[in-house]
């Protein structure tokens, strides 16, 4: 294990590992605890109650954050015809059909997010085996096979995150950068939480939020009162 450094064990020593800390109070920590020298991302962490080796259990979907991620998202968008010049005209980065699929053959995996009308899944479908173990294919669930382009393609560049739950029945889900104002991560963080809420499974007896912890990407982990996490 990589020894850490002075700043992160510094910044560990104004955390109490067994407190859970009100959001206000965690985010704040989050702020002050330790930073890199570069604007890091703020990271939750949630461990639900589920078991994700069932089907019906598995906890998947997107959210909209109020005040986005704070980064540019590339956005590609497989489509043709007046589909393509609607890509373009919403802000796609790029925008083709075979000619994109065969330069991702060759590679390129220039972006971040793709989207596809659902004439070209065929095509795309190709590719999957690229795009799929790195969390780019398009897909209906999470509204990035579609014929309404624009829209898709404005709240993924507003900040429309994706998240699913990982063998652990964890979920690890970016809220924005530390440098953000305090009440943006609050409003992020209680956003996601309450699109997960709406999620959960009816399978899933007990407890189902059992643990929320606030990091940045080079930071301690902070846990957070599930009851604080709520608009103020």
């Amino acid at each position: 294990m990589a020894k850490k450094g002075k700043k992160y064990l510094q910044g560990r020593e104004k955390i109490d590992k067994d407190k859970r800390y009100p959001l206000n109070e965690a985010i704040g920590l989050l702020k002050e605890a330790f930073h890199a020298g570069f604007d890091e991302t703020a990271e939750v962490a949630i461990r639900l109650g589920v078991d994700p080796r069932k089907a019906d259990q598995m906890v998947r979907g997107t959210v909209l954050l109020p005040h986005g991620l704070g980064k540019e998202v590339r956005v590609l968008v497989f489509a043709k015809g007046e589909k393509e010049k609607e890509a373009k005209d919403a802000g796609a980065d790029y925008v083709g059909a075979d000619d994109i699929v065969e330069k991702i053959k060759g590679g390129w995996l220039e972006f971040d997010k793709a989207v596809a009308t659902p004439d070209l899944m065929g095509v795309v479908g190709k590719i999957g085996k690229v795009l799929g173990p790195r969390g780019l294919m398009p897909n209906p669930k999470l509204g990035t096979v579609t014929f309404n382009v624009k829209e898709a393609v404005d709240e993924l560049k507003k900040g429309k995150v994706e998240f699913r739950t990982d063998k652990g029945a964890n979920l690890h889900v970016p809220v924005g950068k530390v440098s953000f104002d305090s009440q943006k991560i609050y409003e992020n963080i209680v956003a996601l939480v309450d699109t997960i809420n709406r999620l959960k499974p009816p399978s899933s007896k007990g407890q189902y939020v059992k643990n929320i912890a606030l990091s940045s990407t080079m930071g301690p982990g902070i846990k957070v009162d599930i009851a604080t996490v709520k608009e103020n």
